[in-house]
């Protein structure tokens, strides 16, 4: 059985080739609602296990993830994990992908997704990206393939990796600096991808026609956005019944009573199959929450296991 390390597959696939597949399936009819709910463990010592199975189109799959956010203290990734990839009507097992590099190439191509379908229009101006882990690079890489902008802002806890991660989007020929919450007055894109659990910038701050991106959290509890920018907002999910469950960027809003389930505009898979456009909710912000889902891991995982099939007949 194949193993896809994490070198292999940042090799196999780019965020952008990831979004092209996962446009496809919803094309072809995978519907987002009905994906499996994902389950959770806490573990001993303050971690989570997660476990995340899907099936569509032949295949099936299954994420056993870890999250312990005490690792990057010991030198080691906050995400673990594996991916098991199997033959849909045999359950004959057909790949081993390492979870984590499989989290950190979906993740960004979801976001580049939707970036394809809610950017402002025009050229691209500030990009406002919070974070300075490993999936803040990942959006940095997707975003400059899609939209590169004229400048980019990193913010960060962390100051030194904030001037690492500035460091690395000039490496790559773009304007780059580190700042403050108070540069997404100025962004037409906002993309959030940290662990924090309170909200990261002023949501009155938002240009009407900026783009805000968030994907750090999947819990009930947790958000990186205020209720200032929930309640002004368009807001686009992946699935409905996924960001009613675990979306703290609109569950804390909710609990508040500032916006109800009504609020939501539109899910990704409205906006691929042009069931609705950008344009319908305008003169406000938009507001793209992932959770992140196991038909996009499995989606991707099939999209890499197809080119690791290619590149190695070649």
């Amino acid at each position: 059985m194949p193993q896809l390390g994490a070198e292999r597959t940042a090799r196999l696939l780019t965020p952008g080739r990831a979004a092209d597949a996962l446009a496809d399936a919803l094309r072809a009819g995978l519907d987002p609602e009905g994906c499996p709910r994902r389950s959770a463990l806490r573990v001993p010592g303050g971690g989570e296990l997660l476990l995340m199975p899907a099936a569509s189109g032949g295949y099936a799959g299954v994420k056993i993830a870890g999250v312990a956010p005490g690792n990057p203290a010991r030198g080691l990734p906050r995400i673990t994990g594996s991916y098991l990839l199997l033959d849909g009507p045999t359950l004959s097992p057909l790949a081993l992908l390492d979870g984590a590099a499989l989290t950190a190439l979906r993740t960004p191509a979801v976001s580049a997704l939707a970036l394809r379908y809610l950017a402002p229009p025009g050229p691209a101006g500030r990009l406002v990206l919070f974070g300075s882990g490993p999936q803040a690079y990942g959006h940095l890489d997707a975003v400059c393939a899609e939209r590169p902008p004229a400048e980019t802002v990193v913010v960060a806890r962390d100051a030194g990796r904030a001037g690492e991660l500035a460091a690395y989007a000039r490496r790559r020929g773009l304007p780059a600096r580190t700042g403050t919450a108070a540069d997404v007055a100025g962004a037409d894109l906002v993309v959030c991808c940290t662990t924090a659990r309170e909200p990261l910038f002023d949501g009155r701050l938002v240009a009407p026609d900026a783009l805000v991106v968030a994907v750090g959290s999947h819990e009930p509890d947790a958000r990186e956005t205020d209720t200032a920018l929930v309640r002004s907002a368009a807001v686009y999910v992946e699935s409905r019944a996924a960001a009613l469950r675990e979306a703290g960027d609109l569950l804390i809003p909710e609990a508040e009573g500032a916006i109800g389930a009504g609020h939501i505009s539109g899910t990704l898979s409205d906006l691929v199959r042009g069931r609705i456009s950008r344009g319908e909710r305008p003169g406000r912000p938009q507001l793209f929450k992932s959770v992140g889902m196991a038909w996009e891991d499995l989606v991707v995982a099939v999209a890499l296991f197809r080119a690791a099939g290619a590149n190695s007949a070649t």
